[in-house]
């Protein structure tokens, strides 16, 4: 983690397996299961087994982030059910931002509310950030897994900085 505002820090990601599911609720209902889950999690919200993490990103879809042996149970457990799996590890980067001011650094690059009594830990959503499409997931009150395409890792992170670097130069000014 690298501080890019006072109390507030950005790391890369470790590279991670990332599975985007397609399918009905059978696809949906197997795959929680094989994580662990009793069912998929509500629409725009994440669920963690000991399988690994399904985030639902639409009503049809869940991007899977399984643990090192999750990727088989979710491979079985949708062996006979009619779906789409596609691996988009190499696709995706994703970022950690974390401390008392990373959702005013959101805020600066999206019209979202990352209020906590808007955007409650476990929320996840699609959206932009600035001109790049991006993932959010609040994983703590403070803390957010951001995911984007990897050509569009350096700029997020740039631009997060810049974004950064602005909220402190406020408050120095106040």
């Amino acid at each position: 983690m690298v501080e890019i505002a006072e109390g507030c820090a950005l790391a890369g990601l470790p590279p991670m397996v990332r599975l985007v599911l397609q399918g009905r609720a059978a696809a949906l209902d197997a795959a929680a299961t094989s994580l662990g889950l009793a069912a998929p999690p509500p629409m725009l919200r994440a669920a963690s087994g000991t399988g690994g993490t399904a985030l639902r990103l639409g009503p049809f879809e869940l991007l899977i982030l399984p643990t090192p042996d999750g990727r088989a149970g979710v491979d079985t457990a949708l062996a006979t059910v009619p779906h789409s799996l596609v691996e988009v590890s190499d696709r995706n980067v994703g970022f950690m931002l974390e401390g008392a001011r990373a959702a005013d650094i959101l805020a600066g690059l999206c019209p979202l509310d990352f209020a906590l009594s808007s955007f409650p830990v476990g929320m996840m959503t699609r959206t932009l950030l600035d001109k790049a499409g991006a993932m959010i997931w609040r994983t703590d009150a403070q803390s957010f897994h951001i995911e984007v395409w990897r050509s569009f890792g350096p700029y997020v992170e740039a631009q997060l900085r810049e974004v950064a670097q602005g909220i402190s130069f406020s408050l120095l000014a106040v």
